[in-house]
């Protein structure tokens, strides 16, 4: 069994940190030599050796059998998380990067993450992800129906947390006359407005049956009572995992063989494991999950950076997956900055 993090000596922990350090930095196994010339530690290769050694049987390094340098183990990227790491706060560029790529107009969640997600991955070349919150309980503050085909109808939803969702209809065109659009928008409001989407959802037929109009608004006030399940419930319901590029994280080293290609490929395709591992962050704050410690076995070979966001009584996440290799003290500073960001977007 191995010992406690709390038994490793200073010089332990010394050659502990620059062996991550120079992994994380090269992707290549770390060599006694090289962290003895590197990292001015006062210590011989040999002593470093020595020290490698002692940390490879307490469980902290392991080495390839083709290399005689070490790795480091997923409790050893726990421990510099929790102990060494010196957090780095994103620089002038990086904030300045998402300063321009998401603060702009306001804009519907769905559009928001997606942003966040895609420049996250590319300023951390990890995979970006976020999810959206659960919106059932959320009151509607207004309903606005916006005519963008002769048959078609956007719906945006303005909620009282200060998210906008939007959908589209589809609607007889006989029905798609200005006025009654105007019409019906305002009655939808009088009658919606102030309820949560649930309440809505389950009562949509009962507060329309006698509202008042002419045939256009009544054809069209039927769509809503018939189809209220499907319009109020995609309106309500969470969002799908918001990815960035896979490419960026398919070009480090760790993919370079065709299996973990295909198992990244996997894991991008199969949303509803990544939404499993998110949700049980929402309430978290900021969470990193390394390798091993991931509930599930797909995920044992990946970190999860995630930082949770509030926007009224909704929570959300927001973060990158990458390979356990990475540049934690980075990488931790954009995810909680970003999420503050998607905060202050959605409010």
């Amino acid at each position: 069994m191995a010992l406690s993090d709390q038994e490793l000596n200073p010089r332990e922990l010394r050659v502990l940190e620059a062996v991550i350090q120079c992994y994380v930095e090269t992707a290549e196994p770390a060599g006694s030599q090289t962290i003895a010339r590197r990292f001015g530690l006062g210590v011989s290769p040999a002593t470093v050796r020595n020290t490698m050694a002692e940390l490879e049987a307490k469980g902290f390094l392991f080495h390839p059998h083709t290399s005689a340098g070490r790795i480091p183990t997923d409790r050893a990227y726990r421990l510099y998380v929790d102990r060494l790491m010196r957090l780095a706060p994103p620089s002038d560029r990086d904030r300045q990067t998402l300063q321009v790529e998401l603060v702009g107009q306001r804009s519907a969640v769905e559009e928001v993450l997606r942003r966040a997600a895609q420049v996250l991955g590319v300023l951390t070349q990890e995979l970006g992800v976020a999810v959206a919150p659960a919106f059932d309980r959320v009151v509607l503050d207004r309903l606005d129906l916006v005519q963008v085909a002769s048959d078609r109808l956007l719906l945006v939803f303005n909620l009282r947390s200060g998210a906008v969702r939007t959908i589209f209809v589809q609607v007889p065109g006989s029905t798609m006359a200005h006025a009654v659009i105007e019409r019906v928008t305002a009655i939808l409001n009088e009658r919606l407005g102030g309820h949560t989407l649930q309440e809505i959802r389950t009562t949509l037929g009962e507060r329309l049956r006698d509202a008042h109009g002419g045939a256009g608004e009544a054809e069209l006030l039927n769509i809503f009572i018939a189809e209220g399940e499907g319009i109020f419930g995609r309106a309500g319901e969470e969002l799908p995992v918001v990815l960035g590029s896979a490419q960026l994280l398919a070009e480090q080293p760790e993919f370079a063989s065709n299996a973990r290609i295909r198992g990244l490929l996997e894991l991008t395709e199969r949303r509803d494991l990544l939404r499993e591992a998110l949700d049980r962050r929402r309430r978290e704050g900021l969470s990193i999950t390394i390798g091993g410690e991931n509930l599930d076995p797909r995920l044992t070979d990946f970190t999860l950076v995630t930082s949770s966001y509030k926007v009224g009584d909704l929570t959300g996440v927001i973060g990158v997956m990458g390979p356990t290799r990475m540049p934690y003290d980075k990488i931790i500073g954009l995810v909680d900055h970003t999420s503050r960001l998607v905060e202050g977007l959605l409010a």
